[in-house]
């Protein structure tokens, strides 16, 4: 068998295969991941090598992590010179300049006046923060009532137990519940199946989806609201891309009752939407935005939550009265992982990744518009950048989905897998979001093995 240069072959069967299943956990159900165990051993540019030297390419960046691609040099190079200088700094103490520079270098970036970070080493760990940030700035100006948060269904927002309260998937709570109280949830801008049965392009939608936040808000009183969390683009729905005018609608409603509005941007961050965070895309400002994912390329775990400076105030003063933000974890700010983040960031902007993911993501979009056009089973085609989805269903012109014992979009994204694409697939849609630094060559190609694995899953029905 071929392999790619550097790859040892690992023989499940030489080392006892249900020994060596057993030693890890993995995302997937255990039992089933057995059945076909996928072991990656290299990685390079937008491309994964598995321990059996078949090569996949990557459209999802791993998890949309990988921004600026696998064994990208200037990172690698930033990562080991920092090595050298400063690995750990004490957190309790202080911070260091590495975590100063990546600070204020978020600070240009982002829009408006996000100029205040505190950096986490996760997901979960930012969107709890911001959970926690939201609760003690308002008990800091005078407002302790206002604890509850309102997040959407179909969000994913983390695994730590705040996290997961906020998320609005049964599948990865019921099985931990009852999880903390304070927790409100509403239906998100899913245009293609409004659950207000309304169409986006009528005159009697009014956004209901953002106008019935507000209603909640009043219902719960709004001096026990402290905050709002959405994803720019929901994902775990299938990449929600809201209506223009939902945001705007959300920022207006935080501000008319004081409640924060929170960005989760640990996906739609860094690039991926075409600008450096989906609030430039949108044109809205959040009060605290949480980033990671594509921060750390993939290279050393990190994330970031940049907050207003009128939010970062409130918790500037005298100890005796002011105990500053109480959250914190051992490696946040890490030297190593800011190093990473710093580098990652250059090459976006050094290199106009940004532009790269808008002119790819069009590339790609007509692609999947193709495919629509080709096959006559693709019902939506969503998101922004390099962060697009298409939606199945059996009838289009019906919307009417293919049976649930088809499982249609996950037997795209397996097969798409068997023969060398890596993407997000569910039951009823497949995403793709690879690199930023994926070309126009390589986009077509992840189209063409797209193209064939649709074509064989509908010729096996």
């Amino acid at each position: 068998m071929t392999t790619s240069p550097g790859i040892e072959l690992i023989s499940v069967a030489q080392t006892s295969e249900e020994r060596f299943l057993r030693q890890i956990f993995v995302r997937d159900q255990m039992a089933e991941w057995s059945k076909h165990p996928l072991l990656m051993a290299k990685a390079d540019g937008v491309c994964y090598w598995d321990v059996q030297g078949k090569r996949y390419l990557d459209a999802l960046s791993g998890i949309y992590v990988v921004s600026v691609g696998h064994n990208n040099r200037r990172v690698i190079e930033a990562i080991h010179k920092q090595f050298d200088v400063l690995h750990f700094s004490p957190p309790m103490h202080g911070s260091n300049p590495v975590a100063v520079q990546l600070a204020n270098l978020l600070a240009e970036l982002a829009p408006g006046d996000l100029n205040t970070t505190k950096f986490e080493c996760g997901g979960a760990e930012v969107t709890e923060a911001a959970i926690k940030l939201a609760r003690q700035y308002h008990r800091l100006t005078g407002n302790p009532g206002k604890y509850k948060m309102i997040s959407r269904y179909m969000s994913w927002h983390g695994s730590t137990m705040g996290s997961l309260a906020a998320s609005g998937l049964k599948s990865r709570k019921t099985v931990n519940e009852p999880l903390p109280a304070g927790f409100l949830h509403v239906f998100p801008p899913t245009c293609l199946r409004c659950p207000f049965g309304k169409q986006y392009d009528n005159a009697q939608c009014g956004i209901t989806c953002a106008t019935i936040i507000e209603q909640t808000i009043e219902m719960e009183d709004p001096a026990t609201v402290a905050a709002i969390m959405v994803e720019p683009i929901g994902h775990t729905g299938g990449v929600i891309d809201p209506p223009p005018e939902y945001l705007p609608l959300l920022r207006e409603i935080c501000d008319r009752h004081n409640i924060l509005l929170i960005f989760d941007e640990v996906i739609t961050g860094i690039g991926r939407t075409g600008q450096m965070f989906a609030a430039q895309t949108f044109g809205v400002t959040p009060d605290v935005l949480c980033t990671g994912k594509g921060l750390s390329g993939g290279f050393i775990p990190i994330s970031a939550m940049i907050v207003r400076k009128p939010i970062a105030d409130a918790f500037w003063g005298p100890i005796e009265t002011n105990p500053g933000f109480v959250e914190g974890h051992t490696n946040e700010g890490h030297p190593v992982a800011c190093a990473a983040a710093i580098a990652v960031l250059r090459e976006i902007v050094e290199r106009d990744l940004c532009r790269n993911a808008r002119e790819r993501g069009a590339q790609l979009r007509a692609g999947f518009e193709a495919l629509a056009e080709k096959y006559g089973c693709i019902a939506d085609i969503r998101g922004k950048g390099l962060f697009l989805a298409m939606e199945f269903a059996e009838d289009v012109p019906t919307l009417r989905r293919f049976p649930a014992s088809v499982n249609f979009g996950v037997r795209v994204g397996q097969r798409a897998l068997q023969n060398g694409l890596l993407c997000r697939f569910d039951p009823h849609w497949i995403a793709f979001g690879p690199p930023l630094v994926t070309t126009a060559e390589q986009i077509d190609e992840m189209l063409a093995v797209l193209d064939r694995s649709l074509g064989e899953v509908l010729n096996d029905l």
